[in-house]
Protein backbone atom coordinates (compact mmCIF):
# COMPACT_ATOMS: atom_id res chain seq x y z
CA UNK A 1 0.00 0.00 0.00
CA UNK A 2 1.56 3.43 -0.88
CA UNK A 3 2.52 5.98 2.08
CA UNK A 4 0.62 9.28 2.30
CA UNK A 5 2.45 12.40 1.79
CA UNK A 6 2.23 16.15 2.55
CA UNK A 7 4.55 18.06 0.51
CA UNK A 8 5.16 21.85 1.12
CA UNK A 9 7.25 24.33 -0.20
CA UNK A 10 7.63 28.13 0.03
CA UNK A 11 9.17 30.34 -2.75
CA UNK A 12 6.77 32.95 -2.20
CA UNK A 13 6.15 34.39 1.32
CA UNK A 14 3.30 37.32 2.15
CA UNK A 15 2.88 39.75 0.08
CA UNK A 16 1.91 37.70 -2.93
CA UNK A 17 4.62 38.32 -5.57
CA UNK A 18 7.67 40.34 -4.80
CA UNK A 19 7.82 42.12 -1.51
CA UNK A 20 7.89 39.14 1.24
CA UNK A 21 11.16 37.60 2.01
CA UNK A 22 10.92 35.22 -0.61
CA UNK A 23 13.26 32.11 -1.75
CA UNK A 24 13.98 30.04 -5.05
CA UNK A 25 14.15 27.19 -4.14
CA UNK A 26 11.80 25.43 -1.87
CA UNK A 27 8.95 24.72 -5.13
CA UNK A 28 11.78 22.82 -6.92
CA UNK A 29 12.10 21.01 -3.85
CA UNK A 30 8.78 19.64 -3.70
CA UNK A 31 8.35 19.20 -7.34
CA UNK A 32 12.06 16.79 -7.04
CA UNK A 33 10.28 15.28 -3.74
CA UNK A 34 7.06 14.38 -5.68
CA UNK A 35 8.47 13.01 -8.68
CA UNK A 36 11.37 10.91 -6.57
CA UNK A 37 8.20 9.21 -4.05
CA UNK A 38 6.04 8.75 -6.87
CA UNK A 39 8.48 6.96 -9.26
CA UNK A 40 10.16 4.89 -6.94
CA UNK A 41 6.88 3.58 -6.04
CA UNK A 42 6.45 4.93 -2.43
CA UNK A 43 3.36 7.28 -2.83
CA UNK A 44 0.83 7.08 -5.74
CA UNK A 45 0.13 10.29 -7.72
CA UNK A 46 -3.69 10.39 -5.84
CA UNK A 47 -5.07 13.11 -3.77
CA UNK A 48 -5.84 9.71 -1.66
CA UNK A 49 -2.08 9.68 -0.96
CA UNK A 50 -0.43 13.05 -1.87
CA UNK A 51 -1.30 17.07 -1.00
CA UNK A 52 1.04 19.23 -2.08
CA UNK A 53 0.81 22.65 -0.89
CA UNK A 54 3.11 25.59 -1.95
CA UNK A 55 3.28 29.57 -2.01
CA UNK A 56 0.25 31.36 -1.31
CA UNK A 57 -1.79 27.43 -0.60
CA UNK A 58 0.62 26.95 2.26
CA UNK A 59 -0.97 29.26 4.90
CA UNK A 60 -0.60 28.48 8.49
CA UNK A 61 -4.08 26.91 8.61
CA UNK A 62 -3.67 24.78 5.50
CA UNK A 63 -0.36 23.44 6.60
CA UNK A 64 -1.93 22.32 9.94
CA UNK A 65 -5.40 20.55 8.12
CA UNK A 66 -3.03 19.06 5.82
CA UNK A 67 -1.38 17.44 8.65
CA UNK A 68 -4.37 16.60 10.45
CA UNK A 69 -5.12 14.57 7.35
CA UNK A 70 -1.85 13.02 6.98
CA UNK A 71 -2.32 11.84 10.56
CA UNK A 72 -5.80 10.81 10.31
CA UNK A 73 -5.46 6.95 10.08
CA UNK A 74 -6.01 5.42 6.38
CA UNK A 75 -7.50 1.69 5.86
CA UNK A 76 -3.70 -0.14 5.01
CA UNK A 77 -1.55 3.00 5.07
CA UNK A 78 1.20 2.80 7.81
CA UNK A 79 3.92 5.01 6.05
CA UNK A 80 3.09 8.65 6.63
CA UNK A 81 5.72 11.75 4.93
CA UNK A 82 5.70 15.34 5.88
CA UNK A 83 8.51 17.61 3.94
CA UNK A 84 8.66 21.00 4.44
CA UNK A 85 10.70 23.22 2.57
CA UNK A 86 11.12 27.30 3.46
CA UNK A 87 11.84 29.54 5.88
CA UNK A 88 12.28 28.44 9.71
CA UNK A 89 13.01 30.36 12.79
CA UNK A 90 12.93 30.26 16.75
CA UNK A 91 10.80 32.03 19.40
CA UNK A 92 10.97 31.74 23.01
CA UNK A 93 9.63 29.10 24.92
CA UNK A 94 7.73 30.66 27.37
CA UNK A 95 7.04 28.70 30.59
CA UNK A 96 3.75 28.76 33.56
CA UNK A 97 5.73 30.83 35.51
CA UNK A 98 6.54 33.64 32.82
CA UNK A 99 10.43 32.71 33.41
CA UNK A 100 12.05 31.93 29.67
CA UNK A 101 12.98 28.28 29.73
CA UNK A 102 14.27 27.66 26.31
CA UNK A 103 13.60 28.39 22.77
CA UNK A 104 11.24 26.46 20.18
CA UNK A 105 11.99 26.28 16.40
CA UNK A 106 9.26 27.10 13.85
CA UNK A 107 8.53 26.63 10.62
CA UNK A 108 7.09 29.53 8.82
CA UNK A 109 4.10 29.57 6.43
CA UNK A 110 3.46 31.70 3.51
CA UNK A 111 1.57 34.07 6.04
CA UNK A 112 3.31 33.59 9.23
CA UNK A 113 3.52 37.30 9.80
CA UNK A 114 0.05 37.63 10.39
CA UNK A 115 -1.30 34.19 10.99
CA UNK A 116 2.01 33.13 13.17
CA UNK A 117 4.42 30.37 12.89
CA UNK A 118 4.40 27.00 13.71
CA UNK A 119 6.46 26.02 16.67
CA UNK A 120 7.82 22.36 17.41
CA UNK A 121 4.87 22.04 20.38
CA UNK A 122 2.32 22.00 17.85
CA UNK A 123 4.64 19.13 15.93
CA UNK A 124 4.82 17.03 19.00
CA UNK A 125 1.15 17.21 20.23
CA UNK A 126 0.41 16.20 16.47
CA UNK A 127 2.87 13.61 15.82
CA UNK A 128 1.64 12.08 19.63
CA UNK A 129 -1.52 11.05 17.92
CA UNK A 130 0.18 8.59 15.79
CA UNK A 131 -1.15 5.50 15.71
CA UNK A 132 1.06 2.50 16.99
CA UNK A 133 2.41 0.44 14.07
CA UNK A 134 2.65 3.84 11.85
CA UNK A 135 5.88 5.49 11.01
CA UNK A 136 5.85 9.01 10.13
CA UNK A 137 9.47 10.14 8.28
CA UNK A 138 9.21 13.93 8.80
CA UNK A 139 11.66 16.23 6.75
CA UNK A 140 12.56 19.88 7.47
CA UNK A 141 14.69 21.79 4.82
CA UNK A 142 14.97 25.09 6.82
CA UNK A 143 16.58 26.73 9.47
CA UNK A 144 17.10 25.76 12.81
CA UNK A 145 18.60 28.93 14.74
CA UNK A 146 18.62 32.72 15.12
CA UNK A 147 21.96 33.34 13.80
CA UNK A 148 23.57 33.81 10.58
CA UNK A 149 21.27 35.74 8.04
CA UNK A 150 23.73 38.64 7.97
CA UNK A 151 26.71 36.78 7.41
CA UNK A 152 25.98 36.15 4.11
CA UNK A 153 25.17 39.99 2.80
CA UNK A 154 28.46 39.99 0.90
CA UNK A 155 27.41 36.89 -0.90
CA UNK A 156 25.06 39.34 -2.88
CA UNK A 157 28.20 41.02 -4.85
CA UNK A 158 28.89 37.24 -6.35
CA UNK A 159 27.86 35.95 -9.35
CA UNK A 160 24.49 34.34 -8.94
CA UNK A 161 25.29 30.70 -9.54
CA UNK A 162 27.77 30.99 -6.34
CA UNK A 163 25.33 32.94 -4.18
CA UNK A 164 23.96 31.36 -1.16
CA UNK A 165 20.60 32.00 0.75
CA UNK A 166 19.89 31.19 4.16
CA UNK A 167 16.63 30.00 5.05
CA UNK A 168 15.60 31.81 7.96
CA UNK A 169 13.60 34.82 9.14
CA UNK A 170 13.92 36.98 11.99
CA UNK A 171 11.69 36.43 15.23
CA UNK A 172 9.05 39.69 15.62
CA UNK A 173 11.14 42.58 17.91
CA UNK A 174 9.76 41.27 21.20
CA UNK A 175 10.77 37.27 20.83
CA UNK A 176 14.21 38.72 19.27
CA UNK A 177 14.83 41.00 22.40
CA UNK A 178 14.38 37.57 24.65
CA UNK A 179 16.40 35.52 22.31
CA UNK A 180 19.30 38.24 22.13
CA UNK A 181 19.18 39.10 25.64
CA UNK A 182 19.91 34.83 26.60
CA UNK A 183 22.15 33.84 24.45
CA UNK A 184 22.63 30.69 26.78
CA UNK A 185 18.85 29.60 25.86
CA UNK A 186 19.03 25.85 24.87
CA UNK A 187 16.89 24.51 21.78
CA UNK A 188 14.52 22.25 22.61
CA UNK A 189 11.68 20.38 21.08
CA UNK A 190 10.70 18.01 18.24
CA UNK A 191 13.76 19.44 15.99
CA UNK A 192 16.41 19.61 19.01
CA UNK A 193 19.77 18.32 17.60
CA UNK A 194 22.87 17.04 18.85
CA UNK A 195 26.11 19.10 19.14
CA UNK A 196 28.16 15.75 18.36
CA UNK A 197 26.30 13.17 16.34
CA UNK A 198 24.20 12.79 12.98
CA UNK A 199 22.12 10.59 14.24
CA UNK A 200 20.10 10.63 17.66
CA UNK A 201 18.64 7.94 19.51
CA UNK A 202 15.65 8.67 21.26
CA UNK A 203 14.30 5.52 22.71
CA UNK A 204 10.71 6.45 22.75
CA UNK A 205 10.32 8.69 19.66
CA UNK A 206 7.53 7.78 17.45
CA UNK A 207 8.82 9.14 14.10
CA UNK A 208 11.52 9.71 11.99
CA UNK A 209 13.35 13.44 11.84
CA UNK A 210 15.55 14.36 9.12
CA UNK A 211 16.99 17.83 9.40
CA UNK A 212 18.73 19.78 6.99
CA UNK A 213 20.95 21.36 9.48
CA UNK A 214 21.80 21.11 13.69
CA UNK A 215 19.33 23.28 15.93
CA UNK A 216 22.44 25.93 16.01
CA UNK A 217 22.73 25.92 12.16
CA UNK A 218 21.44 27.39 9.26
CA UNK A 219 20.45 25.76 6.33
CA UNK A 220 21.14 27.08 2.53
CA UNK A 221 19.54 27.59 -0.84
CA UNK A 222 22.12 27.81 -4.28
CA UNK A 223 21.93 26.93 -7.52
CA UNK A 224 22.37 23.32 -8.32
CA UNK A 225 22.36 21.88 -12.04
CA UNK A 226 20.73 25.23 -13.45
CA UNK A 227 17.94 25.71 -10.97
CA UNK A 228 17.90 26.93 -7.22
CA UNK A 229 17.48 24.32 -4.47
CA UNK A 230 17.62 23.31 -1.07
CA UNK A 231 21.28 22.03 -0.53
CA UNK A 232 20.12 19.12 1.49
CA UNK A 233 16.67 18.52 -0.45
CA UNK A 234 18.85 17.93 -3.46
CA UNK A 235 21.20 15.47 -2.36
CA UNK A 236 18.49 13.81 -0.21
CA UNK A 237 16.24 12.89 -2.74
CA UNK A 238 19.47 12.61 -5.44
CA UNK A 239 20.87 9.69 -2.75
CA UNK A 240 17.48 8.31 -2.48
CA UNK A 241 16.88 7.26 -6.45
CA UNK A 242 20.38 6.57 -6.50
CA UNK A 243 19.84 3.46 -3.87
CA UNK A 244 16.33 3.15 -5.00
CA UNK A 245 15.38 3.66 -1.21
CA UNK A 246 17.03 0.25 -0.61
CA UNK A 247 19.10 1.78 2.22
CA UNK A 248 18.90 1.97 5.72
CA UNK A 249 18.41 5.30 7.47
CA UNK A 250 21.30 5.73 8.98
CA UNK A 251 23.49 4.85 6.21
CA UNK A 252 21.38 7.26 3.59
CA UNK A 253 22.32 10.17 6.36
CA UNK A 254 26.05 9.45 5.94
CA UNK A 255 25.53 9.27 2.39
CA UNK A 256 23.18 12.66 2.32
CA UNK A 257 26.07 14.54 4.82
CA UNK A 258 28.77 13.50 3.11
CA UNK A 259 27.60 14.96 0.27
CA UNK A 260 26.58 18.44 1.72
CA UNK A 261 30.04 18.79 2.79
CA UNK A 262 32.01 17.63 0.06
CA UNK A 263 29.64 20.90 -1.69
CA UNK A 264 31.94 23.02 0.87
CA UNK A 265 28.30 23.93 2.85
CA UNK A 266 28.92 23.92 6.77
CA UNK A 267 25.03 22.80 7.63
CA UNK A 268 25.33 19.51 9.16
CA UNK A 269 22.62 17.07 8.44
CA UNK A 270 20.30 15.94 11.28
CA UNK A 271 18.64 12.38 11.80
CA UNK A 272 16.40 11.61 14.80
CA UNK A 273 14.56 8.50 16.04
CA UNK A 274 14.27 5.49 17.74
CA UNK A 275 17.16 2.72 17.37
CA UNK A 276 14.78 0.26 15.70
CA UNK A 277 13.33 2.71 13.10
CA UNK A 278 17.24 4.31 12.57
CA UNK A 279 18.52 1.09 11.35
CA UNK A 280 15.44 -0.06 9.17
CA UNK A 281 14.98 1.02 5.49
CA UNK A 282 13.77 4.04 4.61
CA UNK A 283 10.24 4.31 3.74
CA UNK A 284 10.21 0.74 4.03
CA UNK A 285 6.69 -0.64 4.62
CA UNK A 286 5.80 -1.81 8.33
CA UNK A 287 6.30 -5.20 9.09
CA UNK A 288 4.10 -7.80 10.56
CA UNK A 289 5.97 -8.52 13.12
CA UNK A 290 6.09 -5.14 14.19
CA UNK A 291 2.98 -3.87 14.22
CA UNK A 292 1.98 -6.92 16.40
CA UNK A 293 4.19 -5.74 18.85
CA UNK A 294 3.05 -2.45 18.11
Amino acid sequence: MPAKALLVGINDYAPVGPGGPDLRGCVPDVQDAASTLVALGIVSPSPRNLRILTDARATRANIISGLRWLLTPTAGVDRLIFHYSGHGSQLPNIGGDEEIDGLDETICPHDYATAGMIRDDDFQQMFQTLKPGVVLEAILDSCHSGTGTRDLAAMAALPERQQVTVRYVDPPLDSSFFINSNPSLPARGVMKAAATRLAVVVSDMKWVLWAACRSNQTASETAIDGTHRGVFSYHFFKALRRTSARISRRKLDSLVSTAVARGGFTQVPQLEGNAVDLGEDVFKEVSLAKKARA
